[in-house]
């Protein structure tokens, strides 16, 4: 009987869908995140709503690949998903609450004006600084790693909540508000986007920094992880630390030259080569230094049922987002338009 699983690693597929999807999750939903964060320094009301304008057909849209990277981790890898989210259930829900107030604050604000207005752009603002905060810290908490004891978790309510887990949180929420500051870079002119610039070239030297102590900090949590990184395959994987201090010399050479898109662009390589560093510290693993993907895997039929429906739903929603993204190109401006 014909088995499509015989013919392809199911596992390694839905691992590779799952990252795909929380990758660009992250770099779509981060710049409106660190539009958010910047919301309240811009410098006039005209080009905070400049600012809303920006991210108004997209921001709703972008959450979807949250919805695809958790709920594929459930179906795909239901023992990661059970031990991952009791390890991190604090900073899940006060992320999807932040997401949730920023959300509502945002419909308010269009309709809104004087005093109420301002309440709902402070209202965006710290609902966004707070889901990016909270996604920053997930990510620390779960690459240190979690403590597992006969496939469950095992270890303490605020295992989480440690100096690498609040490092990576304001890490990540550099890294938005330089996705949002290019973001604005691409999307406004005049006194707004000489406003952005400035804020990309400050905040670039944080992310900077923020990376290089990622760097040096993740391969003491795992001898494996130290040994792939400074052992044999120090080789093989040097292009990759490489290439990233490149992409920040040219994200500052292209900050100086006044392109427009590119500053945005190179922000996106240099997310993807810090998610790619992660990666290659962390592979095998689902569940950091305990479970690997065909250990965590569903089974082999439940994967090819899901994978059919992947197959079908995903060119839908890049399909999607490519025409809104080209419906609404171009420079926004302050009129209402939501």
């Amino acid at each position: 009987m014909f088995s499509f699983a015989n013919f392809v690693d199911l596992p390694l597929i839905w691992g590779g869908l799952i990252a795909t999807a929380i990758f660009v999750y992250v770099f779509l939903d981060g710049f409106d995140l660190g539009i958010g964060i910047l919301m309240p320094f811009a410098p006039s009301e005209k080009d905070k709503t400049r600012m809303f304008n920006s991210i108004a057909p997209f921001w709703d849209a972008n959450e979807t690949w949250l919805v695809l990277g958790g709920g594929g981790l459930f179906a795909a890898f239901p023992l990661a998903y059970s031990i991952v989210l009791p390890a991190l259930y604090i900073p899940v829900i006060v992320m999807l609450l932040g997401l949730i107030f920023r959300g509502v604050a945002f419909e308010f604000r269009f309709k809104s004006d004087g005093k109420h207005r301002q309440f709902w752009t402070y209202a965006f603002h710290f609902g966004s600084l707070c889901a990016a905060m909270m996604q920053g810290i997930i990510l620390g908490g779960y690459v240190q790693g979690i403590a597992v004891d006969d496939r469950s978790f095992s270890g303490g309510t605020f295992d989480w909540l440690t100096p690498f887990a609040l490092m990576t949180g304001l890490g990540l929420t550099s890294g938005y508000i330089l996705l949002g500051s290019t973001w604005l870079i691409w999307k406004t002119e005049g006194e707004l986007q000489i406003w952005a610039r400035k804020c990309a070239s400050y905040i670039g030297l944080f992310v900077v920094i923020f990376m290089g102590i990622v760097s040096l900090w993740v391969p003491h949590f795992n001898n494996n992880i130290k040994e792939r990184w400074f052992g044999p395959a120090f080789w093989a994987l040097l292009p990759m630390p490489v290439l990233t201090a490149f992409m920040f010399y040219i994200y500052y050479r292209i900050l100086e030259s006044r392109h427009d898109w590119a500053p945005f662009a190179i922000g996106m390589v240099i997310f993807l080569l810090g998610f790619l560093g992660l990666g290659a510290s962390l592979w095998p693993y689902v569940v950091p230094f305990e479970i690997t993907l065909a250990d965590a895997a569903s089974a082999p039929e439940s994967l090819s049922l899901l994978l059919a429906g992947a197959v079908i739903m995903l060119p839908v929603v890049l399909g999607y987002t490519a025409w809104c993204h080209y419906i609404f190109r171009g420079k926004t401006s302050h009129e209402a338009m939501y």
